[in-house]
């Protein structure tokens, strides 16, 4: 289970990164209505594969349930509001990154997508050991640390006390609602992979997709931007990576507690600086140094 959420963080991260140097020649919601579709194209063709006689034994059945399978209409509505609220989060996560600050934003979504799906899972019944719940503890504050962000330089000149609080008050209500878009996603994409793994990951895929194309359509964003091909390229390797940290993830949810594949699987924001300071040359603030390290040690502890 750990592999798994560990290569759901990094693929959920490498994606996120990939989304973000898109972002910088396009709109979010032009970037969104590439990524998103993408993911579920990648996702229909290899859950129509599995379908196939003779090719199905090669997406592996064995010990995790037929991985194509569609599970039924209740399978198909938890997949289909995973993606509605995948897409609704990162939605409330952009819209705060450009008008609230980005050192609340990140960090209260990041937590809160971990928190709630957390809760859940205790509420279920999942009575982690001793060791587990420290090691899960240590990763949850390492997902705050790694995700803080600078705050912008000279904002506290920019206006009064109580213009800096209501930015930071707004900053919250993004975080909350992007953490709880992002939970959401995880608890429905869990419940929706109890039959099945990638037909659930394309349903929810293609919900994602109506969400996606009806913001870029009601904002009047161009679905394709002049940046041409570079952006393109770039939008379709980030959905499908992340379309396949989706399938790791669901895998690891079924593989063991499902709180803690939450917990490792949100440590995805780490691989994201990572990839950054290591491409784009971007300082890395000794928080996150900090995070990256409770990360490794909270990891650790889950796994002895």
């Amino acid at each position: 289970m750990t592999i798994l959420a560990l290569a759901a963080a990094m693929l959920y991260g490498t994606a996120d990164f990939l989304g973000g140097v898109a972002s910088r020649r396009a709109r979010v919601f032009a970037v969104l209505a590439v990524t998103v579709p993408a993911g579920a194209a990648v996702m229909i063709v290899v859950a129509l594969l599995g379908e196939a006689p003779g090719l199905g034994g090669l997406l592996g059945h064995g010990g995790l349930g037929a991985p194509t399978s569609i599970g039924g209409w209740s399978a198909a509505g938890w997949a289909a509001g995973s993606g509605v609220c995948g897409a609704l989060g990162l939605i409330a996560f952009y819209a705060g990154f450009a008008t609230a600050p980005i050192s609340v934003v990140a960090p209260v979504a990041a937590l809160v997508s971990a928190v709630l799906p957390v809760g859940v899972a205790i509420a279920g019944g999942e009575r982690p050991g001793t060791g587990v719940i420290a090691g899960g503890l240590l990763c949850l504050i390492a997902i705050v640390l790694v995700s803080a962000q600078p705050a912008a330089k000279g904002a506290d000149e920019r206006g009064d006390g109580r213009l800096i609080a209501s930015g930071r008050l707004r900053a919250l209500g993004y975080g909350a609602a992007a953490g709880a878009g992002f939970g959401l996603f995880f608890i429905c994409l869990k419940n929706a992979g109890q039959s099945g793994v990638l037909w659930p990951v394309a349903i929810s895929r293609s919900a994602g997709t109506v969400v996606a194309f009806g913001m870029a359509l009601a904002t009047g964003t161009r679905l394709w931007p002049r940046c041409g091909a570079g952006f393109a390229g770039i939008a379709l390797i980030s959905g499908a990576v992340d379309a396949a940290a989706n399938v790791c993830y669901v895998l690891a949810t079924r593989a063991g507690l499902f709180g803690l594949a939450v917990v490792i699987t949100s440590l995805y924001p780490g691989i994201t600086v990572l990839l950054a300071r290591v491409l784009l040359d971007e300082r890395m603030r000794w928080l996150q140094r900090a995070g990256l390290l409770l990360a490794a040690v909270g990891v650790l502890l889950v796994t002895v």
